[in-house]
């Protein structure tokens, strides 16, 4: 008997209900600190399918895709505020840029290492995980769709990315207790990084109680964004191997979203327009979970070790940047995370240096927010050619 459309979604959001209320339960703390929510969001509804409790195939799965991931993109992006970033000031941007350059030189010098033990699409997987580690899980999952990465290479890569990020953090929170030794042998210049915090922390949002006349208004904005953003991917031109419709799809939503950021709009993200955008990932995040398999896991220990490596290559591109431009340590740590952690982390590592160095944290993690797509697609490419 077919499974009808609105059961397959009823467990994909009672999936990603459940497992975000445990992660708010405080004895479960611990647990969700190894493996974070956003891993059980997309692993769950990978066993269930696998075990026969979801299709593995099923129409719903595309139309989730298509319709919520454009539509949380322009979500997302409608709090960023372009001055503040600019604001950072050169140093601070710089850094974070090498960062970005360093995930995207790392992928295909990796890819080039292991070829002879790896799968001819790994490229994919790479050039997916390559949006999260410049950005975030909306620039991973907007580049897997856009360049078609295969369930199981996604789910690889899921691994890879909880078992390397977390040890990365892990290993950048103890370095804290190390930045005054190297910022005396890197001659750092520690006295912009304090006046930059102190200006970023200034800005102050607001959190408002959403009407049903607000949540409507949200709604509408990001459903019509994604639909001309969809509208708009059809028509213009392809390029093989690089911009198919729905990789215009996903770049003009991310346009849009930066552009609306800049009207009066952007204060619907006092009555959580964010938090609606994630939600949408997350439903995206499980439907892509329910089409994977587990018969590709026994490659996991060896994508870790590659995962780790690339870091590494990540890792050396900015202390040579950091040791040009004289940058405390604070400030590479932070750009790291911001990479490779995001919004949610990077302010965490950031903390950890120095009170008051969260925001700069968060504005780093949201510019590579902005650039994740766009130079992870670039990433894509490279990856692509490595591996033909």
């Amino acid at each position: 008997m077919p499974v009808q459309p609105l059961t397959i979604v009823v467990i994909l959001l009672s999936v990603e209900a459940l497992v975000l209320s445990a992660a708010a339960w405080p004895p479960l703390k611990k647990v969700f600190s190894v493996l974070p929510p956003l891993f059980w969001i997309y692993f769950l509804p990978m066993v269930l399918a696998t075990t026969g409790l979801l299709p593995a195939r099923h129409p719903v799965y595309e139309a989730i895709t298509t319709t919520l991931l454009p539509a949380g993109l322009i979500l997302i992006l409608l709090p960023v505020n372009l001055r503040n970033i600019f604001k950072l000031g050169g140093q601070a941007l710089t850094i974070m840029l090498a960062g970005s350059l360093g995930i995207i030189l790392g992928a295909p010098l990796v890819i080039l290492i292991f070829k002879p033990w790896m799968p001819a699409d790994i490229w994919k997987g790479f050039g997916a995980l390559s949006g999260s580690w410049i950005g975030g899980s909306s620039n991973m999952l907007a580049i897997k769709e856009a360049i078609g990465t295969p369930e199981d290479i996604f789910f690889l890569m899921v691994i890879m990315d909880t078992v390397v990020v977390y040890l990365w953090m892990a290993t950048l929170i103890a370095l804290s207790n190390v930045q005054e030794k190297f910022d005396r042998w890197n001659r750092a210049r520690v006295e912009p990084v304090k006046e930059i915090a102190a200006r970023v922390a200034t800005e102050n949002s607001r959190n408002l109680v959403p009407q049903v006349r607000h949540l409507a208004g949200i709604l509408a904005i990001a459903l019509a964004g994604s639909w001309l953003s969809f509208q708009l991917g059809q028509t213009l031109p392809e390029m093989k191997n690089l911009l198919a419709p729905f990789t215009w799809t996903v770049i003009i939503a991310s346009l849009l979203g930066i552009l609306l950021s800049e009207t009066p709009l952007r204060e619907i993200e006092s009555y959580g327009a964010s938090r609606l955008g994630y939600l949408m990932l997350f439903l995206v995040l499980a439907s892509i979970g329910a089409r994977g398999n587990l018969s590709r896991i026994s490659q996991a220990p060896l994508l870790v070790i590659a995962g780790f490596l690339w870091v590494f290559i990540h890792a050396g591109v900015l202390v040579l940047t950091g040791r040009l431009l004289r940058a405390p340590l604070c400030l590479l740590a932070t750009a790291s995370q911001a990479n490779l952690g995001g919004p949610a982390s990077a302010p965490v590592v950031a903390e950890a240096y120095q009170p008051g160095l969260a925001p700069v944290g968060v504005l780093m993690a949201i510019l590579g927010l902005l650039l994740g797509t766009f130079l992870g697609l670039l990433c894509c490419q490279l990856c692509r050619l490595v591996a033909s």
